[in-house]
Parts: structure tokens; C-alpha cells; sequence
């Protein structure tokens, strides 16, 4: 696995960039990546591309031996681009602009803008799409982030317009579809549509699941065209781009078609502070960061990349500046951070940032480097990482055990018609990646429909929209199934099937959903050791009770090789659910301390230790933060 650093040189005196590069080669860091928020500085006026400063910056990395990942950067469109066409910012639901004076200020859908990015991106690529440092390409930079995916302009309205004539090809299809004849909402023909926020009260779902599919889709139409830009100007370098942790907003399989190499952006401690982790997790996790939260987007962002070929773009380095609270890293973490990355196959990983800004909205948050150009802690974990790195062979990728089926529109669904506070498919999923890992299993994210050959167990936590495709692998898989509610529930368009839930399951499982509750907090079901909470599926069929609560309701079925989890698969139930499963396996199953993961290969296990205390790891005893690798005899 390489190491990189995100470097900023135009906000640094061009005297400091030989001591930044010679500094950055010293530390064991082999690529750097420029370039993605400096449009302002490329091209300052209309037309008027001044080069001089990215050229002199390109060479000089390139002269101390490193390779470059450069950046599109269509995230920052200049102040002069906005002002000469106002409206392509992006609108938020309540209508009101996305203004210039931060970034993401623009409207995927705007086709105006869509022209100013490939020619701001064609100019980069035919600059540099040969210079011998530039190895890689980095469209845009992180999709979505600060809510940005979806928007409410005329342009986002017109496009949705065009999207839905395409898929329904009449109005008539598309109002039965709907179920549109339901409060008078039928529409005569595709130009009478609107967008679905700014309603009285909650719009058709169905249309917001259409708006999502298609915001989705114009993201990935928007990075298409950069994407076909730099492959015919700079062929033979990979084309990546930055996703973000628990995002859902687009469709990341989509994206990951369409690139070389899929990254994101590693926060650990950020993300355990912003979300829904509980009080006690983010207590005793403050400085380490929950055990599976970078695991599980290492592991998911393989599952959505084209050939499994997936990076770390953005790693934390100490404090960040956009969580509620913004601890420091336990020393040995960035290093911990690092080498787990590594044991889940990442080609490269890129601490953010190399320096510390003193200025703007990001002055706070920590560099390798402080302000003052000194070396912060995380640069001395980055030096020992390069080190670490060179002791060990990894293997391509982790050993198959267990698959997680998840979808994103599973998530945008869950979104749009929770039926209950905070019921998410994304969160269903990660409960039930953190069950297996404590059960020290190696987990792979999988698209529904994907061959399923090599694993064990197959989890599909909350799958509402279930396709042929998926059933015809599932029929196919020989290992142990679950099943999470919800799963099978809607068709297609956001309606509830024919043959009710699981619908096209029930080739697998006999049983039919014949009613779903959320239960509010306090009301649960209690079973030995383990407890159902916030969800209830009453079933009918031919499925056997396989876990009973005391009070006698079913909280999972069983039929042959499939369970169906009854309650909302997270904490002591899916844990129960799962435990039973995987007694029916013959996966390397040993249920691991509080905070101790590991990864497994072929020739050997890695251990990480996020637990505050000691913890056995093979052979040997970690310390808090500790890491090892356990070679195989």
C-alpha cells in the first residue's frame, strides 16, 4: 500500500514547497494530491488560464520522486463563474440558493455548468494528461457532502421531467405506477410535474424514490463526463474519486463502475462523534474511534468498486473541525488506522492534510504538519507506517466469510418512509457488519444479484425492493441466509407487492408479512439473554419459530437454510439471530473482547485493538491502540 498526502501548495509561500516535498520523501510518503479547490488560481478570469504556479508545483514533487493524483476541481467554481450564470447554483428543499462563499455551490443538473466543467477539466487533461508525475486523476470532491446531491432548481426540474418520460414513456404508466389516482395527484402529462419537496404534507413517495434515482443518476452522469475527458487525454492513469462515510445519497456501486479505483475519506473520530452511535460507545471510543467504523467503509467501498480496487483519499491525522466535539487520536492510532487499511486490501492511503491551514473555515483541523510548518504528532505515526508497511505482504484481499447485501435505494427508501424514528437501512447494515466482526469474521459488501460463491452466510439486513436477480443467487447459495425486516416489502415504484412481504422471498422462505409495527422506546420483547426492540413483523406460513420470546412473540423464523429476523436486526437480537447461524457453518468463528477486530489471509491475521484496556491477540497482548500481524506456521 502506498502513502500520500493531501498538500495544498497554492496556500503556501512557494520558498516552503521544496521543504514540503523533501520532507514529505524523508516521511516515507511516495504520492501527493494537488489540486481539486484551486480553480480560482487556474483560472483567475474568463478564459484567462495562468499555469506558471500548478507547473513550477508538479515539477518540484515530481523532482523529489513523487507521484501525483490531480484534481478536477469542479467542487469550487470561481466567484466570476457564478456571477455569469447565477442559476446554476443548486436550490435546498425550501427553495433557497446554495451561495457562493464556501463550496459544492452548484447544480449537478445545470447543463451550463456541465459545459464549464469539461472545459475546465479538458484544459488540466490536455496540460497534464501526459506529464510523467501525474499517475492519477481525482474527479470532483466528495459528492454530496453538505447535503448537496439533491437539488430543487428549475434545471434539477426540467431534467426530472425528461428522466421520468424516459423511464415510464407515458403519463399513464407512470400515474398507475404511482398509485397517483390516490388524494387527486394524477398529472396529465410529464410537464405538469413538479419536484416533491415544498408539498402541504409528506408528497408521494413513490415520487421521492423517483427523485432520488434520478439525483443519483445525474451525479453519475456528471462524473461520467470528466471521466471520458481524462481517459481520452491522459490514457493509462486510474481515475478515482473521494466518497465519504455513512453517505447514501447517490448510488456508490453506480459510481464505482465508472472509475479505476474507488476512494473515501477515513474520519473515525469524527463519525463516532456526529452519528448515531450511543454515549457509552463514544466515551469509551473518543480517541480510538468505534472499532467497525472504518472497517466497515474499507469493506463496503471494495464491495463498490470495479475490480474491488479501492483507496483511502482522506485519512484523519488528529482533531478535525466539524464534529460536535474534536478529541485527538490516542497516540499509535493514525498508525492503527494505516495498517488496517492495509489489511483490507486499500492500494493507498492519504493522510489530510500535509499542513495545517492558519486561515478559512479548516483552521482547525489538524495536518501532519502544524501551522507554523513544524511537525505535528501524526507525521512520526506516518513515518512509522511507511516502516510497518514494508514488513509485511499482505495479501490481495481479506478471506470470504460472511456477505452483506445492501443497496443504496434501500437506504433512500428507509429514508423516505421510516415507518419509525432513526429505522435505516444503512444502520441496519452496519449493525449487523459490527455483529459479525465481534464474532471475528472478515465481511464483504455485495450488490444484490451478485454471485455468492466462497461465503459462508449471506445477511440481507433490509433489502425493501427485492429483484429476480437476487433471488436466482440466493436459490443458488448453499451457505446459511438471513433475512431482515422490510426486506422484500415494496415493489419497484414504492408500493407494497401483491403477495405482501418478503414477495419474491417467499420462493425461499413460506411466509407472509401480514403486518409491521414500530415500537417506541420502552416497549420491547424480551428473550433469554437478548431482547426484540423498535420493530415487529407478525408473520403467517409454513416457517418455523426459531426465536421465541418470553412473552411468546416470534422474534425470527427459520425454513432449511434461510432465517427471517421479525425485529429491527440490530444490538442483542441480530447478535442472537447470528450466533445461531453461524453454529450451522464451519466459518473460523471466536467471539472476540470489547474493541478487538481482526482481519484475516491467507497467510495471516491482523489484530487492531480500539478497546481501552489490554486484549489477547494470538499470541500476543495488545496495548490500547496496539496492532499486530499474526503470521500463519
Amino acid at each position: 500500500m502506498k502513502l500520500g498526502v493531501c498538500y495544498y501548495p497554492e496556500h503556501w509561500p512557494e520558498e516552503r514547497w521544496p521543504i514540503d516535498a523533501r520532507m514529505m520523501r524523508e516521511a516515507g510518503l511516495s504520492r501527493v494530491r494537488i489540486g481539486e479547490f484551486a480553480w480560482s488560481r487556474i483560472e483567475p478570469e474568463p478564459g484567462q488560464f495562468e499555469w506558471a504556479g500548478l507547473d513550477r508545483a508538479i515539477d518540484l514533487l515530481h523532482s523529489e520522486g513523487l507521484e501525483i493524483i490531480l484534481g478536477t476541481p469542479t467542487a469550487t467554481p470561481p466567484k466570476w463563474l457564478v456571477d455569469s450564470m447565477p442559476e446554476m447554483v443548486a436550490l435546498d428543499r425550501d427553495g433557497k440558493p446554495r451561495s457562493f462563499g464556501s463550496r459544492r455551490h452548484y447544480c449537478f443538473s445545470h447543463q451550463g455548468y456541465r459545459e464549464q466543467c469539461a472545459r475546465i477539466t479538458e484544459a488540466l487533461a490536455t496540460r497534464y494528461g501526459d506529464h510523467p508525475a501525474v499517475v492519477s486523476w481525482q474527479t470532483d470532491n466528495e459528492y454530496g457532502c453538505h447535503d448537496t446531491v439533491q437539488s430543487f432548481s428549475v434545471a434539477a426540474r426540467d431534467g426530472f421531467r425528461d428522466w421520468l418520460a424516459d423511464r415510464y414513456r407515458t403519463i399513464d404508466a407512470l400515474n398507475a405506477a404511482w398509485g397517483n389516482v390516490f388524494w387527486s395527484m394524477e398529472y396529465r402529462s410529464f410537464n405538469e410535474i413538479e419536484l416533491p419537496n415544498l408539498t402541504v404534507t409528506e408528497a408521494n413517495p413513490s415520487h421521492w424514490l423517483a427523485f432520488r434515482r434520478f439525483s443519483s443518476d445525474q451525479v453519475i452522469a456528471f462524473n461520467r463526463l470528466q471521466v471520458e475527458i481524462l481517459r481520452k487525454h491522459s490514457p493509462g492513469r486510474d481515475i478515482t474519486h473521494n466518497a465519504m462515510g455513512f453517505y447514501a445519497g447517490y448510488d456508490h456501486f453506480a459510481l464505482g463502475e465508472e472509475l479505476d479505483v474507488l476512494g473515501w475519506d477515513s474520519y473515525p473520530l469524527g463519525f463516532l462523534e456526529t452519528f448515531r452511535f450511543s454515549e457509552a460507545d463514544k466515551i469509551t471510543y473518543a480517541r480510538t474511534g468505534h472499532p467497525d467504523i472504518a472497517a466497515f467503509h474499507h469493506d463496503l467501498y471494495r464491495g463498490c468498486a470495479r475490480n474491488g480496487r479501492w483507496s483511502v483519499l482522506e485519512q484523519q491525522p488528529g482533531p478535525v473541525n466539524w464534529a460536535r466535539n474534536n478529541p485527538a487520536p490516542h497516540d499509535g492510532m493514525v498508525n492503527l488506522w494505516t495498517m488496517e487499511a492495509a489489511a483490507h486490501g486499500a492500494e493507498m492511503l492519504c493522510y489530510f492534510r500535509w499542513r495545517q491551514a492558519a486561515f478559512a473555515q479548516e483552521q482547525m483541523h489538524a495536518g501532519l504538519l502544524r501551522p507554523n510548518g513544524e511537525p505535528a504528532p501524526a507525521l512520526h505515526e506516518a513515518k512509522q507506517s511507511a516502516t510497518d508497511l514494508k514488513s509485511i505482504n499482505p495479501d490481495s484481499a481479506p478471506d470470504k466469510h460472511a456477505a452483506i447485501i445492501f443497496s443504496y435505494e434501500s437506504e433512500w427508501i428507509t429514508q423516505i418512509q421510516p415507518q419509525g424514528q432513526d429505522l435505516s437501512a444503512i444502520w441496519a447494515a452496519f449493525s449487523c457488519y459490527s455483529a459479525l466482526r465481534e464474532n471475528g469474521l472478515n465481511v464483504d459488501f455485495v450488490r444484490p444479484g451478485a454471485a455468492l460463491d466462497g461465503y459462508g452466510i449471506a445477511v440481507v439486513p433490509c433489502l425493501p425492493v427485492v429483484s429476480p436477480e437476487l433471488v436466482k443467487s440466493l436459490a443458488a447459495f448453499k451457505g446459511q441466509i438471513v433475512l431482515g425486516p422490510r426486506t422484500g416489502s415494496k415493489t419497484a415504484d414504492l408500493t407494497i407487492p401483491k403477495n405482501l412481504a418478503p414477495g419474491l422471498l417467499q420462493e425461499l422462505i413460506p411466509l407472509t408479512v401480514t403486518r409491521s409495527e414500530s415500537l417506541r422506546p420502552g416497549l420491547v420483547h424480551d428473550g433469554d439473554g437478548w431482547r426484540l426492540t423498535r420493530w415487529l413483523d407478525h408473520i403467517e406460513g409454513n416457517a418455523k419459530p426459531d426465536l421465541v420470546c418470553r412473552d411468546g412473540t416470534i422474534a425470527s423464523w427459520k425454513h432449511e437454510n434461510v432465517r427471517y429476523c421479525a425485529g429491527w436486526p440490530e444490538g442483542s437480537l441480530i447478535r442472537e439471530v447470528l450466533a445461531r447461524t453461524l453454529a450451522q457453518t464451519s466459518l473460523p468463528v471466536q467471539e472476540l473482547p470489547t474493541g478487538l477486530r481482526c482481519v484475516t489471509h491467507a497467510s495471516g491475521r491482523y489484530w487492531f485493538n480500539y478497546g481501552p484496556g489490554t486484549a489477547n491477540a494470538g499470541e500476543e497482548i495488545l496495548p490500547p491502540a496496539g496492532w499486530t500481524f499474526e503470521q500463519f506456521s
